[in-house]
């Protein structure tokens, strides 16, 4: 890796990292939770820093880290601050803590694009960096609406399916073809990561909670279907054009 991108990207990461620790500690004392809520936010987060790191030097074209990736560092302090309150009891204020830290990384959800192509540092790294910081804040979302008896088990399949995607092409080539662009799919990213929040949320009864999941789910179960069938024609139309006369 270049030695000043190293340098520069060290310098917005280890000051998150130490961020992350901080407000970890004051919201584990704010909202009664586990003494153990501060490691687990902080392994979330070094992990997530060491996959940001070992993809830079090849997939990040510019010598700065750039404002783009710093707002998704930011958004990747709120998801690891989100994720340490995976075991934690429903009873104290994990739920409406998970509320606020998920609304505030759904309100950030684009900015980090605009930053790229408004300072011109749009790269395939930036915008994977932004699409697996959003599937892993859906994951995360998915795992605590279960935890707190907001929906049956099956809303975990909200952030499982994208990884099921990912693992199915590994032995399925023609799955990893590029998709076109598609307003569809940003659509019900979002829309996923609304109704994942509205399902968490204190108020809302376990009568609408799970509903309002089960909506979100069938939308991104019909926006996977769409995608696949697309790239299966695609793959066989392929197959057709070169096989032999």
């Amino acid at each position: 890796m270049d030695h000043g991108l190293l340098r520069n990207s060290l310098a917005c990461i280890l000051p998150a990292g130490f961020t992350v620790g901080v407000i970890a500690e004051l919201c584990a004392i704010q909202h009664a939770l586990d003494p153990v809520y501060l490691a687990k936010t902080l392994a979330v987060f070094a992990a997530g820093a060491a996959v940001v790191l070992i993809g830079l030097p090849k997939h990040h074209p510019f010598a700065s880290f750039g404002a783009a990736n710093q707002v998704t560092v930011a958004r990747g302090v709120l998801v690891a601050l989100l994720a340490g309150l995976i075991g934690e009891r429903g009873d104290t204020g994990a739920p409406a803590l998970a509320v606020a830290l998920a609304t505030t990384v759904a309100v950030l959800d684009g900015v980090d694009g605009w930053l790229a192509r408004r300072t011109r540092m749009a790269s395939g790294f930036g915008a994977r960096f932004d699409m697996e910081t959003d599937a892993a804040l859906i994951m995360v979302l998915a795992v605590l609406a279960w935890q707190f008896g907001k929906a049956g088990a099956w809303v975990l399949s909200c952030g499982l399916l994208r990884y099921a995607f990912v693992s199915l092409s590994l032995v399925l080539p023609w799955l990893r073809n590029p998709l076109p662009p598609s307003e569809r799919r940003k659509a019900i990213a979002v829309v996923q990561m609304v109704a994942l929040i509205v399902a968490l949320a204190p108020a809302v009864p376990v009568a609408m909670s799970a509903p309002v999941a089960a909506l979100a789910l069938a939308a991104l179960s019909l926006s996977f279907l769409v995608d696949i069938v697309w790239l299966l024609q695609n793959a066989s139309q392929a197959r057709a054009t070169v096989s032999p006369q």
